[in-house]
């Protein structure tokens, strides 16, 4: 099991590919808040609507100062299909090998329809431009997150 990060600790760096292929490094965004989500899978109707609510307000967040972005286990051909299907405006990262997810305690036993399983749990986290986790959520819902998280931020 991998330990759950809190708000004040240092975020785990990465660079993982995005859905072209391309290396994306979070200390390369230092110095702007970065909002980093956790989903399951690309292309399910839960993870499709949470990635919609982030495409629909990106505008209003990268306004604000935040970029998003969304980390999978999918490889990333399949990134580029759900990206092109539903016109997600942000990248998308492939974490197969589930390092990155495990690092940020978004990878281990969860409840699922009453049963334990072992897979992705659907977390969010807002880094901030020092490099330090500033938002910690575990086991979020897929649908209304983001408006809430927006209220969590005060935007």
């Amino acid at each position: 099991m991998s330990e759950r990060l809190s708000a004040g600790d240092t975020a785990p760096d990465f660079t993982l590919p995005d859905a072209d292929g391309n290396e994306v490094a979070l200390k390369d965004l230092r110095g702007k808040n970065v909002i980093v989500y956790f989903y399951p899978a690309a292309m399910t109707p839960g993870c499709t609507k949470q990635a919609c609510d982030f495409r629909d307000s990106l505008d209003s967040l990268q306004a604000a100062g935040y970029a998003v972005l969304g980390i999978s286990p999918d490889k990333p051909a399949k990134l580029a299909k759900f990206r092109e299907r539903d016109g997600v405006t942000f990248p998308l990262l492939s974490d197969p090998d589930k390092e990155v997810l495990t690092a940020y305690g978004a990878f281990g036993e969860k409840t699922m329809y009453g049963k334990k399983v072992t897979g992705v749990i659907r977390s969010t986290f807002v880094v901030g431009p020092d490099g330090k986790i500033a938002v910690a959520q575990y086991n979020v819902k897929a649908t209304g997150h983001v408006a809430k998280l927006r209220r969590d931020l005060g935007l």
